[in-house]
């Protein structure tokens, strides 16, 4: 038995918005795969819920005409995975939700649990992160949308308030001609553990060069990190062996790493610097382009 004092269903979105609002102390649950963990472990932050799983508004992955994209917050991983849409326009994020945990945790646990849960571990985070994934938000007050990139505001800490609710995941149009994107884990057990390090990668090349690198990170600081000095160590240079080293270096002055029970910092810095250049390999030749 689960140690829950309050729980209510809702039958709606709006439903959800007035419950969360009339309830602030209450944790939303969607696929439950950290909720329940936390209620496990008796957490008596978790003993009032306020159950959104299976509301059809959150749920859904469309792509208008001109080629932006929304996915429901409640989407599971393992329709991530199968969408076509995202295998085509996302291939980052289907490899990032691949990549989590096994066959039936993918089937319950949500995309937009994962973020809102504020893990610098979500491997969700970091191809969001370079596809500039925008959040939608729904509150007593309306609507607004949020850039993924500083919505994660330290370790567990996301930019919700009481009575927040986070609706869908809106991506710009994905440019089709010269670019490519890559996501990379490192886990001691693969997917059935939470990632050592996390990371992906969007490039845009032309005529040898990187035109733009979006590069982030997971478990290299308290939050999932873009990499601004990396990117900008890219930007104009050619495609080659001595860019990556550059932009590997560059990447120190991005990430602030700890030493755990998981790795130590050392080796966590090794494991950065060493996926930064597969991943980016990997954009590269998804864009077309060579080293």
């Amino acid at each position: 038995m689960f140690d829950i004092e309050t729980y209510h269903r809702a039958a709606s979105l709006q439903q959800a918005v007035t419950l969360a609002a009339n309830h602030p102390q209450a944790r939303l649950i969607a696929g439950g795969t950290d909720v329940l963990i936390q209620l496990h472990h008796l957490n008596d932050k978790y003993r009032h819920v306020v159950d959104i799983h299976g509301l059809a508004e959150l749920r859904g992955i469309t792509q208008t005409p001109e080629g932006a994209i929304r996915i429901g917050s409640g989407t599971t991983f393992t329709e991530l995975i199968e969408s076509p849409i995202v295998q085509r326009h996302l291939p980052a994020l289907a490899a990032a939700a691949a990549s989590i945990a096994g066959p039936q945790i993918r089937n319950v646990a949500t995309y937009g649990g994962n973020i809102c849960n504020g893990a610098t571990s979500a491997d969700s985070a970091t191809p969001s992160l370079v596809y500039d994934a925008m959040l939608e938000i729904i509150s007593p007050q309306g609507t607004r949308f949020t850039p993924v990139l500083g919505f994660h505001t330290g370790p567990g800490k996301v930019a919700l308030e009481p009575g927040d609710i986070a609706v869908a995941f809106h991506f710009p149009v994905q440019s089709q001609t010269g670019t490519g994107s890559a996501h990379f884990k490192y886990a001691m057990r693969d997917a059935m553990d939470i990632a050592t390090i996390g990371c992906a990668a969007w490039c845009h090349v032309e005529n040898g060069a990187f035109r733009e690198l979006r590069l982030a990170f997971g478990v290299a600081a308290p939050t999932p990190v873009r990499c601004p000095h990396a990117e900008q160590t890219a930007l104009g240079a050619p495609i080659s062996e001595q860019t990556l080293s550059a932009v590997s270096e560059a990447l120190l002055a991005d990430v602030s790493p700890r030493s755990s029970w998981r790795a130590a910092k050392d080796f966590r810095l090794h494991l950065i610097q060493t996926m930064a250049q597969r991943v980016i390999r990997s954009a590269v030749a998804h864009a077309g382009g060579s080293l």
